[in-house]
């Protein structure tokens, strides 16, 4: 069902208590069409739990450092009943990707190499969870 403008409105004052002036300022029909999928993401069932849906997304925020996501991820964490020892535990892993991408890019690594050895590693870790489960 499509919705006005004015019902989008409304339905995101009745969601969030205001309309905040970052989605005021979109143009009326980015509005109505965006709400709906933001809405299913932060208050919809998904195929991801709302925690780690917030822990994704408070990990992708510090990467690309954005201050507007790390507040709002991490408040929507709390509110879904993260702890500050599994937030604390996320602040160390939200580094490893952008430091391992850097090590990585800056030897300008070859990629073939790289997918070949993390399926061998791949392998090898099935090869030991077998061993271990007989």
């Amino acid at each position: 069902m499509t919705e006005t403008y004015g019902e989008t409105v409304t339905d995101i004052e009745e969601h969030l208590g205001l309309l905040p002036g970052y989605l005021e300022a979109l143009p009326e029909q980015a509005l109505v069409n965006e709400w709906p999928n933001l809405k299913r993401f932060l208050f919809g069932e998904t195929v991801i739990d709302p925690q780690t849906r917030e822990l994704v997304g408070l990990a992708v925020a510090a990467a690309i450092g954005c201050e507007f996501c790390r507040h709002f991820h991490k408040g929507a964490a709390q509110l879904h009943g993260v702890t500050e020892e599994e937030l604390s535990e996320l602040f160390f892993l939200a580094s490893y990707t952008p430091r391992y991408s850097a090590l990585i890019q800056a030897q300008d690594y070859d990629i073939d190499v790289f997918k070949d050895e993390v399926a061998e590693s791949a392998a090898y870790l099935q090869e030991q969870a077998a061993a271990a489960d007989d």
